[in-house]
Order: structure tokens, then C-alpha cells, then sequence
């Protein structure tokens, strides 16, 4: 006869092991958490109290809380009230922690408390990694992605959004008064009255929600960017890849290595473009790998020809693709990609063979410009395709042939653009996966960074388990 498999009975009584020991098996994850903890210098990193004071309360030690929050990250668990939970029901931890249950307070206030040294144990790990030799090949992929903020749409406003809730309210306000206006030509009743008094109370209140915007109005003017979020006040409105969307948070750095998919640096902003990041994310990269060279892919957001220069300057060669922001192609005209550049003769050849001789230098927005154009193009044949003035001028900057080389590059390897996403986005959709829906639980630009460290510490010590092995990772800890 077929059964189902049968549970134990409630009320029997059950003998555990006698050591916490017996139950955390020697490739469990738990242990590679302690065994990284025990093997830093806290006091070095900057944790506080790791010396226990000579008066009052006794208190937890740091490395305690730490292996606490390691691997409640590891196990997407961020929530300090849920750390708590886990600390008393869950064998792992109570093995960590040695059976210590801090309250969600204490729990808290260690995660803000100890950002920077938090932060610097990130650092530490990237620094193993190298030791062990995963980030041979130099080479990295960086890119953004937005992480959303405690901070609804609703509470953010920059100038248009302001501009907008203005004029509703206004909108509004007419309505209700023009509802008032009908109902006092209604004969007198207790309907009349009722709705005269609601319709009162709507634009008292209106009117009030519209002084409180003046107010947060002039308050927003005056800071630079003009843009104010009322509950993380450094969460920022920006646009995301879907067209018309956008949300409320941060925008996360990353360069993550090729090879293994490790992120080797990364950076929270609250800046909603990528195109002024591209030099410092690479140069971070490079000082944290030690390398006198460092190979760079990113995509076309990241394009800005100051950029570029500082990342030649530096020694890191970047490619990705420039963005195409003139209208010439689109009104099926030449493009400046039609025109060739002879370097030997400091001449541009037209797509018709006309040579566009030099004329001029001048700057623009802090870069020095060349001029180039002909006095042939009055009669040429195919001016129609090329421009509607009376020439077709070309411009090249001093460091134009940097840009040139990027592009020879991105020819000569197209495959990278594909490297990069491959690269790049796995790390990111992971760690979103891991948060939920919510992302960041922590608010301002200095605690987010707290926050994102942890998720990217326990993203690279997964990684470094999948690819090296519990045992062996412990033993190179140990070493």
C-alpha cells in the first residue's frame, strides 16, 4: 500500500547533537564568513569598541556583528530586526555568533556606526582576490544602473514636477470654486449647506498644501542641482533605459572584472549620468589592481572626450562606441565619419574628394578646436548630401586622434560590446535580485555606500566559493 513519507510526532522528545559544531558541515559557507572575520585587524579597518571599555554594560564585540551582517547579506537577509529574528532560531548563526542574540538596535546602529571600516572590509576582500591571482588579465568592464531610495516620486520634486503639482492644485481650487458658485444658486437645504462646507474645507486645504510647496519651492531653488527629496534628502529623480520612466535613488558604479564576473570597485552617486564617471571608476580599478595597465570597455553613455584623455593619460586604454548626436544621418546627409582625416597632410577628403584645408583654432567650453573647410562645395555636384550652408565645415579637437584610436579599437574588436554586457549586467541583476523590490533600505549617500559595500562583499565572497571551493578559500585566508 502507497504512503506519504511521515514527520515525526510533535510531542516526541529529540536528543540534538551536544556541540552546535556537529551540525555546520565543513564545506558550509558559515565557516568561510568566520574565518574571514577572525583573519582582520578591526581596530586597524577602524571598527569601534574593539576593546572592551573598563565601565558600564558590557557590549558585543565588533567582529560578533559583522559576521552577522556578512551573512545576512549572503542569505538576503539586511533587515536588522530580521538579523535579530535569525540570531535566535537559526543553527548557522547561533554557531557564528556563539549563540549571542544582539537586539535589532544594537544590530543597527553597528551597520551605522562603522560605514567607513565597513567599506575598507570590502576593500579588503578585492585585495585577496588579487593576492590569489583572479584578476590576471587587467581587464574590466564598467557601467551604472540606478538602485531605487526610501524615498517615493511622490516626496521628490525638481522644478518641472513643482510646476506641475502647482498647477493642479490651482486647477483644482478653480473646480471647487466653480462647484461652490453652481450650489449657491441652488435653493437652501441641508444638501446645499453639507456640500458647501466640504467643498470649503477642500480648498482650505488646497490652499495650505500649495503655501507648504512655495515653501519647499524656495527651498529647492537654492540648492544646486534644484532638486529636493523630503525623505532621503540625497536620493535623486533619474531616468532609466525605459522611455518616460524614471525613479527616485542612486546611481551605482561598477568595474567588474571579465574573467570572473568579480567587481573589483565601485561607487554610489547620485549624479543620474554616467558620462563624467568613466576616468575616476577607471583609475580606482587601476590603483586597486596594482597594474601598470588596465584594459576598459564600457558603452556609449560613458562618452566624453575629457574623459577618454584623463584615461589615456593614465595609462588605461578605453573603448566603446561614440554616440551618434547629430542629425546629419537622419536627414540623410554625410555624417563626419564620411570625411577622412590624412594626418600627413592636416587634411579632411570629403566624400566627393575635395580636401578640407585648416583655417582656424579657437575653444569651446574648454577645448581647443580646429576648423577645416573648402571653397569647393558652391559647385559640388552632391551638396544636396552634405549641407544646406554654403560650405561644409569640419571640426577636430587638439586630442582627436585619441578618440580615433577608440573607435579603431571598437572596429578592430566588436565582440567587446558584447564582453561588456555579458560582464557587467550579471553582477548587477544578482545583487537586485538579492534586494528585492525595495533595493536600499538605508538612507543618504553615506549609509547607501555602507549598504551597497556589504552587497558587494557578499557577492564577491560568493563568487570566490564558486570558483576556488570553501576549503581552499579558508586556507588562503589563513595564509
Amino acid at each position: 500500500m502507497k504512503r506519504f513519507v511521515e514527520g515525526l510526532d510533535r510531542t516526541q522528545s529529540t536528543l540534538f547533537p551536544e556541540r552546535l559544531e556537529d551540525w555546520i558541515g565543513e564545506d558550509n559557507p558559515v565557516r568561510v564568513v568566520d574565518v574571514f572575520v577572525d583573519e582582520l585587524d578591526l581596530g586597524g579597518l577602524g571598527f569601534g569598541r574593539v576593546q572592551p571599555r573598563a565601565t558600564g554594560r558590557p557590549g558585543y564585540h565588533p567582529s560578533v556583528l559583522l559576521k552577522l551582517y556578512i551573512y545576512g547579506y549572503l542569505n538576503r537577509v539586511q533587515s536588522s530586526r530580521r538579523l535579530e529574528r535569525e540570531a535566535g532560531r537559526n543553527v548557522e548563526v547561533m554557531w557564528l555568533t556563539g549563540r549571542l542574540v544582539p537586539d535589532h538596535k544594537t544590530i543597527a546602529d553597528f551597520r551605522k556606526d562603522n560605514g567607513p571600516a565597513i567599506r575598507k572590509v570590502c576593500a579588503r576582500f578585492v585585495a585577496l582576490c588579487r593576492r590569489l591571482e583572479l584578476f590576471t588579465e587587467a581587464c574590466v568592464a564598467i557601467d551604472g544602473s540606478k538602485f531605487k531610495a526610501v524615498n517615493s516620486r511622490d516626496r521628490n520634486f525638481t522644478r518641472a514636477k513643482m510646476k506641475r503639482r502647482l498647477e493642479q492644485i490651482e486647477e483644482s481650487v478653480e473646480r471647487y470654486l466653480h462647484q461652490m458658485d453652481s450650489a449657491d444658486r441652488q435653493e437652501p437645504s441641508l444638501a446645499r449647506t453639507t456640500k458647501t462646507t466640504r467643498l470649503k474645507d477642500k480648498i482650505a486645504t488646497l490652499k495650505e498644501e500649495m503655501r507648504r510647496l512655495e515653501k519647499l519651492e524656495a527651498r529647492m531653488l537654492g540648492i544646486p542641482d534644484q532638486q529636493i527629496s523630503l525623505t532621503d534628502p540625497d536620493a535623486r529623480s533619474m531616468a532609466t533605459s525605459g522611455r518616460g520612466s524614471g525613479m527616485v535613488g542612486y546611481n551605482v558604479q561598477a568595474a567588474v572584472d571579465t574573467k570572473h564576473h568579480l567587481i573589483v570597485a565601485h561607487e554610489v552617486t547620485n549624479v543620474g549620468t554616467d558620462r563624467s564617471q568613466l576616468s575616476s571608476m577607471a583609475k580606482q580599478t587601476k590603483a586597486v589592481l596594482k597594474a601598470d595597465k588596465l584594459d576598459v570597455v564600457a558603452d556609449r553613455g560613458y562618452f566624453n572626450s575629457v574623459e577618454i584623455l584623463a584615461c589615456d593619460e593614465a595609462g588605461i586604454t578605453a573603448t566603446l562606441p561614440k554616440p551618434l548626436t547629430s542629425g546629419s544621418k537622419a536627414k540623410g546627409r554625410f555624417g563626419k565619419q564620411d570625411f577622412v582625416y590624412v594626418a600627413a597632410d592636416d587634411v579632411y577628403l570629403c566624400p566627393a574628394g575635395e580636401r578640407l584645408v585648416y583655417h582656424y583654432t579657437n575653444e569651446e567650453r574648454g577645448l581647443t578646436l580646429r576648423r577645416y573647410w573648402t571653397t569647393a562645395c558652391r559647385n559640388c555636384a552632391i551638396k544636396d548630401q552634405c549641407t544646406t550652408g554654403k560650405e561644409r565645415r569640419i571640426t577636430r579637437w587638439e586630442h582627436e586622434h585619441i578618440l580615433e584610436a577608440v573607435q579603431r579599437r571598437l572596429d578592430e574588436h566588436p565582440e567587446k560590446m558584447r564582453q561588456r554586457r555579458e560582464t557587467v549586467e550579471h553582477p548587477f541583476g544578482t545583487i537586485k535580485s538579492w534586494m528585492g523590490s525595495t533595493h536600499f533600505q538605508m538612507k543618504t549617500l553615506k549609509r547607501v555606500g555602507t549598504e551597497m559595500a556589504l552587497h558587494v562583499l557578499a557577492y564577491n565572497l560568493k563568487r570566490v566559493m564558486n570558483i576556488m571551493g570553501i576549503a581552499p578559500l579558508m586556507a588562503a585566508m589563513r595564509a
